[in-house]
Order: structure tokens, then C-alpha cells, then sequence
């Protein structure tokens, strides 16, 4: 590949033995690895490849047609590559000596709000992520890793190097479904995986249609999403084997930023202290080889309790798209999200800035409402957003998914009045069969907010 003048290594294709494969010849090649969502519709997908040459790109067999004629990509099918380098003879190759500063990953942001930005993961990026989250071979030779979130997320990218680090079997599942997921969790038995929220609670389902009970399964990471109270007390009445981590990163961070370990939910989950109880809906603690400070809109660090945004820094975090760093002085990154800690050090994040209802000089999270509803037993999933309003500038509005036969909105809205303030009421309620989601689990607020706007 290095004879072919290309800069970057580009990957379209769904989850399997060839990803981790062009991931660590990438850097062999002195090459950034550079998956692309084969979701994306032919115009844009083709706009990111021309963005990305001079390239090579390693292409699923029956997708190699949309990347035909890009200038400056070389299209290598995937069956060709396989045949090429997975045979038992591989052909050796002199290693490229990477500078810890060369760029090893670029991962495009989903592009809701204009084009999508490249973001930069350098080597020491990553490396630092990896040494200061796994030890060394440290995996026993029965455990094996699930790896079902697709190749253009870093959660992928995280578990493909963390587990080669630590030694663990990694068993891939092309693309997510949950009856698909644990069929192949109990075939391999699988020790170790990481869903999404919105994957969890579908698991959960799929398991009790199949009467499965994963007795493998010893550790369940989750993230990338806030995970609703109930699913996750749900999952650990129905795995009590299960040591449970959710864990709180950015794609700029090279993943996992805070984690509530197993231990927490344990302590959480059999408390009667509604303190502890509530760091079920926590991110749990910063990790210790980085730095994490709540800053005010002012830019001054916010007492325990006091919400605002999350800034980063460490090693592990770039901040960094292509032609553009995003780091703030002092090598801090403003994250965008909307959070807070408590007088423990635990973490609770809110969401999105952009995603915060101003209500009449107010500042009010959507998350904490959601909660609210979704623990009512006829709410199935609720998304709440702030629509223009020339009372109060916002309003708040949500989006509401019924279990059974529904409910009123008068019924849910008193649900909501008795256990937050009036002001924090939805005053518009709007039914649906679903949500829309991406295909990570995380809800698209903007398609939702143009959609009811």
C-alpha cells in the first residue's frame, strides 16, 4: 500500500476479521485509517472518499460500484484484500517507524448541522487511552470480546485496540441485531461487550424471547447515549453475574473519558440512600490520567452541584479536525456537553449544549424530564426538545413512544408537575410509533425538532 502514493487507508464495509486488519496496517503503512458510514447516501459517501484522497480504499464486495471513478482512490475489494493478507503466508512488508504526532485515525462526525468535520486521533492520542485503560495481556484465554457497533464509531475503534492489547478473542457481528446478538454471545461465549442504550434494552427483550441467559457473560459496557434508569436496573435484575460500566467519551477524546465500574452499579443498585442511588444516572468519575473541569459560560470553573460545560484535557484527548484544532487555552477541550459533578466527584452529564431549552431566561435540561416520564410504566421512549415560542422564546414539547394502549396527556403531564416544577411541564405532547435514532443509538433531536416544527 505505501507504493501507491495514498496518505490515507479508507474502510467501507461492515464489522469482521478485515477492519482490525486495515486498522494496524494503516499504521504499519504509515497511513490514517479512515472508515466511512456505508449508510450515507452515493453522493455523500463519494464526497467523503474525494475528501480523503489520494487513498486507498478497502470496500465490501457488493459496495465496491459506489466508490468506482472517485478521483484519487484506489478501490481494493474486501475479498481481495482478505485473500491477500489473511492467507497463512502473509507477505512481509517493511514497517513505516510512526511518530507518536503522525495522524492514525480519522473519523468523520455525522454532519447534522453542515459538513462533517474530520476528527484527528494521533497516535499518542490513542495510545495514551490504552495504556492508561488496559493492562497488558491481561485477558485470560477463555474471554472474548463482542464488537457490534459499527466500524466508523470509536467505541470500534477502542475495542478493537484494547482488546488486542489486553489479549482478549474478538468476536465481530457484521451489523446489530439483538436476536443476532445473542445468538452469537452464547455460541462464542462471550465474556465481554459494549451496546448502546437503545441496543440494551432490545437485548433484554431478545433474551427473555429465547429463554438465553448468557452465563458467559461477565462485563457489560455501555455508552454513547444517556441510558434510561430503568433499563439498566432492568439488566442488572436479569444478569446479576454481570459486572456493569457505562462509560462517558468522545469521538475528540479517543473514547472513554469517566466510567461508573462495576462496582458503583452494585452499590448503587442495592442502596437504599437516594444519594447513591442516583448514581445509577451518572457517567461516574472522571478517569485519573486526565484532567475534568465544569466550567460557567464566564469560562470559571462551577461549584459541586452547579451545571455547565464540560472541559477535558489529557493526553488522550486530540480536540483536533483536520485543518482546525477546537482546543481552548491551556490545551482544554470544550466538549459541548451540558453537565455537572457532585460533592463525590461523580459526573452527570445533561447532554448537548445545543440541546438545552432556554425558557424564559431559564436553562432547562431536557434529560432531567425524560427521566421523569420514562419512569412512568406506559412510557416506552420520550424525547424532550424546546420549539419556538413568543411568550417564553422556547417551549417545551415532548415526543412520547406508548407501551400498551397509551395514555393521556393530561395524565402524563400531572406525572411530570408532581415531581418537577410547573415550569419544567411539557406543554405540548405529541405521539409517535418511534423516535428516529441513527444507527450508534443516539436520538436525532434535530431531525425530531424540524419534523415538529
Amino acid at each position: 500500500m505505501r507504493g501507491t502514493g495514498a496518505k490515507n487507508l479508507v474502510y467501507v464495509g461492515l464489522n469482521g476479521p478485515a477492519m482490525p486488519l486495515a486498522l494496524f496496517a494503516a499504521g504499519y503503512a504509515g497511513m490514517a485509517f479512515v472508515p466511512l458510514n456505508y449508510r450515507l447516501s452515493d453522493g455523500d459517501l463519494r464526497n467523503l472518499a474525494k475528501r480523503s484522497a489520494p487513498a486507498v480504499a478497502i470496500v465490501d464486495d457488493n459496495m465496491a460500484e459506489r466508490l468506482s471513478g472517485v478521483a484519487g482512490v484506489q478501490v481494493i475489494t474486501r475479498s481481495a484484500f482478505e485473500t491477500r493478507f489473511l492467507a497463512p503466508n502473509m507477505p512481509q512488508e517493511d514497517v513505516h517507524e510512526e511518530s507518536e504526532q503522525d495522524i492514525a485515525v480519522l473519523l468523520f462526525t455525522s454532519g447534522t448541522t453542515g459538513d462533517p468535520k474530520a476528527a484527528i486521533l494521533r497516535h499518542a492520542n490513542l495510545t495514551g487511552y490504552v495504556m492508561s485503560t488496559v493492562e497488558f495481556l491481561a485477558s485470560s484465554e477463555d474471554e472474548a470480546a463482542l464488537v457490534s457497533v459499527p466500524p466508523y464509531h470509536i467505541a470500534a475503534i477502542s475495542a478493537v485496540l484494547t482488546g488486542c492489547y489486553g489479549g482478549r478473542r474478538i468476536v465481530y457481528l457484521s451489523q446489530f441485531s439483538a436476536e443476532e446478538w445473542v445468538a452469537v454471545a452464547a455460541r462464542e461465549a462471550v465474556s465481554h461487550a459494549m451496546v448502546v442504550p437503545t441496543m440494551l434494552d432490545r437485548v433484554l427483550d431478545a433474551m427473555e424471547a429465547a429463554g438465553e441467559t448468557l452465563p458467559h457473560l461477565r462485563a457489560l459496557s455501555y455508552g454513547g447515549g444517556r441510558m434510561p434508569q430503568a433499563t439498566i436496573l432492568r439488566a442488572m435484575a436479569k444478569l446479576p453475574q454481570v459486572s456493569f460500566v457505562n462509560a462517558y467519551g468522545l469521538t475528540e477524546t479517543s473514547s472513554t473519558i469517566a466510567l461508573l465500574d462495576g462496582e458503583d452499579h452494585r452499590a448503587a443498585f442495592t442502596s437504599a440512600d437516594p444519594k447513591v442511588r442516583r448514581r445509577l444516572t451518572s457517567v461516574g468519575r472522571p478517569l485519573s490520567t486526565l484532567e475534568l473541569e465544569i466550567r460557567d459560560s464566564d469560562g470559571k470553573c462551577c461549584e459541586p452541584g452547579t451545571p455547565g460545560e464540560i472541559f477535558v484535557r489529557g493526553d488522550q484527548v486530540s480536540g483536533e479536525y483536520l485543518h482546525k484544532s477546537a482546543l481552548a487555552s491551556g490545551g482544554w477541550f470544550p466538549t459541548n456537553d451540558a453537565g455537572w459533578i457532585d460533592e463525590d466527584g461523580y459526573l452527570y452529564v445533561e447532554g448537548r449544549l445545543d440541546d438545552v431549552i432556554v425558557r424564559g431566561g431559564e436553562n432547562i435540561s431536557p434529560g432531567e424530564i425524560e427521566d421523569v416520564l420514562r419512569a412512568h410504566p406506559d412510557v416506552a421512549d420520550v424525547a424532550v426538545l424546546g420549539l419556538p415560542c413568543d411568550r417564553w422564546g422556547e417551549k417545551i414539547v415532548a415526543a412520547v413512544v406508548c407501551r400498551g394502549d397509551g395514555i393521556e396527556a393530561d395524565v402524563l403531564a400531572a406525572h411530570v408537575r408532581a415531581r418537577l416544577r410547573s415550569t419544567k411541564t411539557p406543554e405540548a405532547w405529541f405521539f409517535r410509533a418511534e423516535l428516529p435514532y441513527n444507527e450508534t443509538g443516539k436520538l436525532l433531536r434535530r431531525v425530531l425538532k424540524a419534523e415538529l416544527a
